[in-house]
Order: C-alpha cells, then structure tokens, then sequence
C-alpha cells in the first residue's frame, strides 16, 4: 500500500502533484470500505470520506469538526478552510506527503485512516498549514485563533509564521513548540515534546533552522537561529545550542556530536533514535 510521493523537490509538475493528492484520497476511500462495518466509526467514515468528493472537501471538513467553538461553528471554519485549500493547491500536495510518511515511518498505523481521523499530530500540522496560508495573506487574527485552536485541541504550538516542509511526520505530538521564524525542511520527523524556540526576548530571525531528513527525538530542544544540517539526528532529551552538521547525531546538554553517519542514511526515514549502531 505504498504510494509514491516527490517529497524531497517541491517543483514537481502540476499535474504529477495532483495525481499524487488522488492516489492519496483514493487510498483513503479504501480503507474506509473495510471501516464501515465498526458501528462506532460508520457515521465518522460516511461524513468525512464518502460524503466528501475530494481530499480538499474531506480536510476541511475534518479539521473544522475539531477546532470548532461554540462561537465559531463546524461549517463556517469548513467554508474557510476549504477556500484556502483551493487557492493553494501546494497545501494539499503537502497533507498528501505528510499522510503517506506519517503511516510508513509508523508501524503503529495499520492504514492511511488511522493517522488521517485520529493522529493528532497530523492533524494539527495540516490546521497549521491552512493558519500559515492565512497568516502571509494578512489575515492574522484568523491565523492566530487557528493557532490558539491547534494548543488547546492538539497539544502543539505552531507560529503560523513558521514555515514547515513536505513529507513530515509529528509523532504524538504532545508538548511540540515551533517559534515564528522557524524554518523545518522536508521529510523531517518530530517526537513529542520537541522544542524550536528562540534563546530570550530578541527580534527579528531568532528561531532554527531544520535541514531535510532530520529526526528530532523525543524532547530535544533547539534553541536561537541555529542550523541543524541535513539529515542529522538531535538524541532524546538533547539541547541543541549551536550549529549541527549535516549527516551527524548529536546528544547531550548542551548537545554535541557523538557520531557522523553515511550520506544515505536518513534518520527520519529509518526513525532509529539510538546514538550507536550503523544508522
């Protein structure tokens, strides 16, 4: 059930990119087919898959199902989100790639709906997505409440400033702050707990900088306008002060290298967290 994403060049041809987002959606509707006999989940997979035409339609109507206030209802957030989604064709492209990692990286997923209905991470990082779109188009009081909803529902802070690759899997999610000037590149994995944040009270570009491929374990934090290189690996718990090479893991407080590794190897692919070994 693998399907084939370009997650690593984000100038694929159009019409490659929309292939993709159908072949997602289309494997999507299947594993709704098998979902349908569970009496508890029939009427979620009629409302946001068979009722739905497309990827764009389902999103929206799922994340606004999740974020919704009593002040600001389901349908008015879906009719938002959806218009966003449509004037940015490269958002879905993302959700596409995102979706596909976040089940092959995860054996805990046993499909592609698991992660889609219920992996907060995932959703929460496609609501970021829709806030980031909002917030470079001045609508920065919509950018801010869609913000304020992914905390409270999903227990990730994400500066809609913050511009986050394709192809990323948020692992659990819990305790993840990502700071305004942020930069994450593609195929990155994030674990629960991670930190991107600035050092104090400075201005202007302040927050790291993820390169392509980068695993960050289970609470590492990363701190000021620091570069963690491609395909480099932060260790659990680890405190990231300084520039990390590419192809590199580094551990400790503050972290520091402990190993350099092959130019194949992609530790957010792999999702090994250990600090020896081959990867």
């Amino acid at each position: 059930m693998t399907i084939e994403l370009s997650i690593e060049n984000p100038c694929v041809p159009q019409a490659e990119a929309d292939s993709s987002v159908r072949a997602v959606w289309n494997q999507l509707s299947l594993d709704a087919a098998s979902s349908r006999t569970e009496p508890l989940i029939a009427g979620l997979v009629l409302d946001l898959i068979d009722g739905c035409d497309d990827l764009g339609e389902s999103l929206a109507r799922l994340a606004a199902s999740r974020i919704a206030t009593p002040e600001i209802g389901r349908h008015v957030l879906e009719k938002e989100i959806r218009a966003v989604l449509a004037e940015n064709p490269h958002v879905l492209e993302a959700v596409a790639a995102d979706l596909v990692v976040s089940y092959e990286r995860n054996p805990a997923y046993p499909n592609y709906l698991v992660p889609y209905l219920f992996a907060k991470g995932f959703l929460g990082l496609q609501v970021h997505r829709v806030a980031h779109e909002m917030w470079h188009s001045g609508r920065v009081m919509a950018a801010s409440f869609l913000q304020s909803r992914i905390s409270e529902v999903f227990a990730m802070d994400i500066h809609p400033a913050a511009r986050v690759g394709s192809g990323i899997l948020v692992d659990h999610a819990t305790g993840i702050v990502v700071g305004e000037t942020c930069v994450i590149g593609d195929g990155v994995s994030i674990l629960q707990g991670v930190t991107l944040g600035g050092t104090g009270n400075e201005d202007g570009d302040r927050h790291p900088k993820i390169g392509s491929g980068v695993l960050l374990s289970a609470g590492s934090i990363v701190l000021g306008n620091v570069r963690v290189g491609d395909c480099a690996r932060v260790a659990a718990g680890s405190v990231v002060l300084h520039e990390v090479p590419a192809h590199t893991t580094v551990a400790g407080v503050p972290a520091k290298v402990v190993r350099r590794h092959a130019d194949s190897v992609v530790p957010a692919e792999q999702m090994d967290h250990t600090i020896t070994g081959e990867g």
